[in-house]
């Protein structure tokens, strides 16, 4: 692998798993970077065997945390739950936090359009590293990577009811046999490269609730909330 534009990233993201997971051989590590289109153009084994490996790996560390932290919690809520903490756009989101794109290996015309900050080929990567660590260091292992992955939105107070709130607010409003909210940006804050934005949600063109977020996905979601708790009132 010398020579190549991702050792450097690899070197580096491999210290991070050995301070989240433990030290010990990952014998994998490099497979599990490795995207189909490398692959095809080296004959190298690449991640889709560890990726559904690691689907099913993180699906059962994510259920015992979730059992464990909300013991309350019914079975419907801990699925709903469970969805956001391990879909595509959730593990994405972590890899870039630890800039994990740059360590995958990609085919030259991949790598050229920009592939490898595309959600599904990071949530696949993230998937195939979780398997690739269970087979190297264990399940333990595989448990504090996983748990490290979920931690930022299992945190989220938006999480404890294990409910989307721009999907609550739409039962309520087409329950009313009114149309779908629609969601607005009306300013955005900050420098260019940390803005907060601030959305607002109407129906009919009246103003339900407005959030902010260092994302409009983030925002849309807090204006949403806003939106039920002013209707629970």
């Amino acid at each position: 692998m010398n020579g190549n534009d991702f050792d450097a990233p690899r070197v580096a993201l491999l210290a991070k798993i050995a301070a989240i997971a433990g030290a010990g051989q990952i014998t994998r590590f490099h497979e599990a970077l490795t995207h189909p289109s490398f692959a095809n153009e080296s004959r190298a084994p690449d991640n889709q065997r560890l990726e559904f490996l690691g689907d099913a790996v993180l699906g059962l560390c994510v259920s015992e945390i979730l059992a464990t932290t909300f013991p309350t919690a019914n079975e419907g809520a801990l699925t709903r739950m469970r969805a956001a903490l391990v879909n595509a756009e959730a593990l994405a989101r972590w890899a870039r936090s630890v800039d994990l794109g740059a360590a995958i290996a990609l085919g030259r015309g991949a790598r050229a359009s920009g592939e490898q900050e595309q959600t599904n080929v990071l949530a696949d990567a993230v998937e195939a590293l979780i398997a690739a660590v269970y087979e190297g260091l264990g399940l333990d292992a595989a448990r504090a990577l996983a748990r490290e992955v979920i931690r930022e939105p299992l945190a989220s107070a938006e999480l404890l009811d294990g409910r989307d709130p721009k999907s609550e607010l739409q039962e309520r409003i087409q329950a009313r046999g009114l149309p779908a909210p629609v969601y607005h940006v009306i300013e955005t804050r900050g420098p260019a490269h940390d803005p907060i934005f601030v959305v607002a949600v109407s129906v009919n063109a009246g103003e339900l609730g407005r959030g902010e977020g260092k994302s409009k996905r983030l925002a849309e979601r807090a204006a949403a909330r806003a939106a039920i708790d002013a209707d629970s009132e």
